[in-house]
């Protein structure tokens, strides 16, 4: 009798290793709930975010990917049939997926987010979104009982708009959430066809795992280093920014891991196709290089023919 309890609570025990090693590699969860909370009022509106919570699962501590939706500051749904998609298939894995909404301030200007929008209010644009997505990690922080959230493994996606706010957020120092254990640095973060304003913002203690997908290019977001959706520089929304290329450079300097995704020839339509066609790449990010703690510095590079009489080009993405 003492023999097969044994052989039972060994097999429990062998089976829960062989679960803990899948996790966040494999689709373990069928059963997603999804659950709306305010996190935020501001200027009178309610900013909420869809939580993505595998059920029947026992885990007390999982990592967690907030993500930042696109649309140019003016549109955009945090619920899109794509965005669902993602955190659902994300979730399947043993995430905890949170997909926020926040300020739109450029909705229903006539200059949008374009060149006659002025550089100033753009990065006070970038701002807003970034003080909303701290304040959407700090709710999560405040009720990672509730959701069974390990503060130390929160990792930042967003797409466009929502990259250029998650890599602004994800490059500041770390925030101090009132835990005990300290402040909380963000695990990593992964941004569709997004730049920064400064990237002097990067450095030792700011840095973090990232995976960048870029295509060289994209007329909006500069691959590289140039102006925002390419504005002449007559135009009030002339704004120089650094895109993916740039961003790993200078984490290569730092001795950060980064997964640059390159995509020769494409526009701005890599702002959102990641989420299917390279979703084992964002798996493998996720798991090693943020939760892991053991990336590399990478560079894949699809090839495809470039329009060098618009954009710079690049010896490897020779055909």
């Amino acid at each position: 009798m003492h023999k097969k309890l044994s052989l039972v609570i060994l097999l429990f025990f062998l089976a829960g290793i062989s679960f803990a090693q899948e996790r966040y590699t494999s689709n373990l969860f069928d059963d997603i709930r999804v659950e709306t909370a305010t996190y935020a009022t501001k200027d009178g509106e309610n900013l909420d975010m869809d939580i993505y919570l595998p059920q029947n699962d026992y885990e007390p501590e999982r990592a967690t990917i907030i993500y930042v939706h696109g649309g140019g500051f003016s549109g955009g749904e945090r619920d899109g049939e794509n965005v669902k998609s993602f955190c659902t298939r994300m979730a399947n894995y043993g995430y905890v997926v949170a997909s926020i909404s926040y300020r739109l301030t450029r909705k229903g200007k006539p200059e949008g987010f374009g060149c006659d929008c002025p550089a100033t209010d753009k990065l006070n644009t970038i701002y807003s979104a970034s003080e909303d997505l701290q304040d959407a990690a700090f709710f999560l922080i405040e009720n990672r009982h509730q959701y069974s959230i390990n503060p130390q493994q929160i990792i930042l996606s967003g797409s466009s708009a929502g990259a250029e706010t998650v890599l602004y957020t994800a490059y500041q120092p770390p925030y101090c959430y009132g835990l005990d254990s300290g402040p909380v640095s963000f695990a990593g973060v992964i941004g569709m066809a997004g730049a920064v304003p400064d990237t002097t913002a990067i450095y030792d203690e700011s840095a973090i795992p990232s995976l960048l997908f870029h295509g060289t290019d994209d007329n909006l977001v500069p691959y590289a280093t140039a102006p925002h959706h390419y504005c002449d520089e007559d135009k009030a929304g002339y704004w120089i920014i650094h895109g993916s290329k740039t961003i790993a450079e200078k984490l290569d300097q730092l001795e950060i891991p980064y997964w640059l995704h390159t995509s020769c020839g494409a526009a701005h339509e890599i702002n959102i196709s990641p989420v299917e066609d390279y979703f084992d790449v964002i798996i493998e990010f996720c798991k090693q290089f943020a939760i892991e703690k053991d990336g590399d510095q990478r560079h894949t590079i699809i090839k495809g023919k470039q329009n060098a009489e618009k954009y710079p080009t690049y010896n490897y993405c020779s055909e």
